[in-house]
């Protein structure tokens, strides 16, 4: 998905520094979203989580948008036209409704609940969403994932996956990165990760082994889930530092509570986000703007075809430097 502000946020990202904390002691901060409106006045209003002052990144997750539940009737759905992304992979996981994903690899694709789109932009990939005629209701979850310096000019790739579930404890768990309850996702990434759906039964509780050199980011999307003792509600996000060997969510409510778990070890490089793009300095932001605009043959972002329509511009880019954050402490 792009991000289609008109005006993105220009950010420095650091990394995040581990407490030092011992497992037991370990804390859990809540994180609030913002809304962001995704265009007219028919559009999709999505609650951002990171990236945020409070807190940048977890692990190599860099971005996380939570959209719906929307009666497309009424929104219009999803039509995300043709647009780049450089510096990172991109994650499309759906609760509902469906979408078709074509890209410049010539992949054709739809996601749908409990599937997994991944999509690699490192040098430069395009793509275009859009919810198909069979979707009523539209909700989910975009994230994006920082490609390391190594790695940033990675090859354009496209991955599908659609995890079996694991029950344990009350809960239904599907992997779609990483391990977690036994289970091992096949999908490739270029930092390790975790990236989970949990559903809990009513009043149930699990405790999850997990690797303690990763932070976590629990992202609730409906119910009251406890992370720890911390209480983290509908659209928020429960932050665990590095240092648990174990998480234990608690569904404090009588109906099915439903979360995304997110992990990874801190991210120990800055970089640079700007609209679709993952860069290291302002430099690469410019560059990689004008290439979108400028290079009609598509030689750094290829072309998408099979589209109904122009694609995405880029803003404008803000007067002056994009200038650094500081890192999270």
């Amino acid at each position: 998905m792009s991000n289609t502000e008109t005006k993105p946020m220009e950010l420095r990202c650091g990394a995040t520094v581990d407490s030092g904390l011992p497992a037991e002691a370990a804390r859990v901060d809540v994180l609030t979203a913002r809304d962001v409106p995704l265009g007219g006045p028919r559009a999709m209003t999505v609650r951002r989580t990171l990236p945020q002052r409070a807190r940048t990144l977890i692990g190599a997750w860099c971005f996380a948008d939570h959209y719906g539940p929307d009666d497309v009737s009424l929104t219009g759905g999803m039509d995300v036209a043709p647009h780049p992304h450089t510096g990172l992979q991109t994650v499309s996981w759906l609760f509902s409704g469906e979408i078709e994903h074509r890209d410049s690899l010539g992949s054709r694709a739809y996601v749908r609940p409990g599937e997994l789109n991944l999509m690699t932009g490192g040098f430069g990939i395009c793509h275009s969403e859009v919810s198909t005629p069979r979707t009523t209701i539209l909700h989910g979850v975009q994230l994006w994932v920082a490609l390391p310096e190594e790695h940033r000019n990675a090859e354009r790739d496209f991955q599908h996956y659609a995890p079996e579930p694991v029950r344990i404890d009350g809960a239904e768990i599907r992997v779609f990165l990483g391990s977690l309850a036994g289970d091992v996702s096949p999908v490739r990434t270029f930092t390790p990760l975790l990236g989970a759906e949990i559903l809990l039964q009513p009043r149930a509780a699990v405790t999850l082994t997990v690797d303690p050199g990763f932070e976590h980011g629990l992202l609730v999307d409906h119910g009251d889930v406890r992370l720890g003792d911390a209480l983290v509600r509908p659209a928020e996000m429960g932050y665990a530092c590095p240092g648990s060997e174990a998480l234990t969510l608690t569904n404090d409510a009588d109906d099915i509570a439903r979360t995304v778990l997110l992990g990874g070890p801190p991210f120990d490089e800055e970089i640079v986000m700007w609209w679709n793009f993952v860069g290291r300095s302002h430099q690469d932001i410019v560059e990689a703007r004008s290439a979108w605009m400028e290079d009609a043959d598509g030689a750094r972002f290829g072309e998408v075809k099979g589209y109904d329509g122009d694609r995405l511009p880029a803003p404008e880019l803000p007067n002056g430097s994009l200038k650094p954050r500081g890192r999270v402490r």
